[in-house]
């Protein structure tokens, strides 16, 4: 029964009760969220924390420190007066002294004694062919462990004026930079390779100086050792002649040049 109507057909209007509850039907509050903690949060602090670049470095020093102390466990050296294993020979044992060669190099063995060990094991082609291998692997591997883990640590250190110097000219003029480091004698193999790491260097012009600067000392090293015998022979006189003059030549001209060094 309609509650308002007019017999001559007028328009109906709903009752009070209807229109109160209408609304109350239409308007509906959705729950609160609850706000749950991220469970990735920590995770995401820790491996930033991780991949910092101290982070990194000390990680490099760890490494560093591990492979120092490994040689001084395992002493390489003693392949000079014990020969190598008799289960590997020829191109297969050369191979393996290759890559113990660069490891070794990584752990801051001296390269000469490495060198010596090549000819006496191996002669002085073989010998020159592993140790040229060994010396391209180790510098690589240096180059890459100080590119990785230490370079974006160290670089904001280079305030000085000596090190500024020594960026620029590596990172300018890798390749020439680098060919005569290997040259040069008075060069330690690992700080050349740290040093470029820290630069802006090339891997290609890093690699290439590498190969072909450490050709010449390499080769009188080898042959030395192969020749070790026969100390009178001209070979091993030869030999020794190409290792001392440089070594003689290097330190004259590092010493007359030690006060441009300090200005610059």
């Amino acid at each position: 029964m309609l509650d308002a109507t007019t017999r001559s057909g007028g328009t109906a209007t709903a009752s009070p009760r209807a229109a109160a509850t209408e609304p109350a039907a239409a308007v509906t509050t959705a729950p609160p969220v609850p706000v749950v903690p991220s469970a990735s949060a920590p995770a995401a602090r820790w491996a930033r924390a991780l991949l910092s670049p101290w982070a990194r470095l000390s990680l490099l020093l760890v490494l560093l420190t591990a492979a120092g102390v490994s040689v001084l466990l395992f002493e390489p050296q003693r392949l000079l007066a014990h020969g190598w294993p008799p289960q590997l020979g020829g191109v297969a044992a050369a191979v393996v002294f290759a890559a113990a060669y660069g490891l070794c190099t990584v752990a801051f063995v001296p390269r000469p004694l490495l060198n010596l060990a090549a000819g006496a094991l191996f002669g002085s082609q073989l010998g020159l062919a592993a140790a040229l291998a060994g010396t391209v692997l180790g510098a690589g591997a240096a180059f890459g462990l100080g590119r990785v883990l230490g370079q974006d640590a160290l670089r904001p250190l280079l305030r000085g004026r000596l090190l500024t110097a020594a960026d620029g000219q590596l990172s300018r003029h890798g390749f020439r930079s680098m060919m005569a480091a290997r040259l040069f004698p008075g060069v330690p193999f690992w700080a050349a390779n740290y040093c470029a790491a820290v630069s802006r260097m090339g891997w290609t012009a890093f690699l290439l100086a590498t190969a072909l600067g450490s050709i010449p000392n390499t080769a009188a090293y080898a042959v030395a050792g192969a020749r070790a015998s026969a100390p009178t022979s001209p070979a091993f006189l030869l030999a020794m002649a190409c290792i001392v003059v440089p070594a003689v030549l290097g330190t004259a001209i590092a010493w007359r040049k030690r006060h441009h060094l300090r200005r610059r």
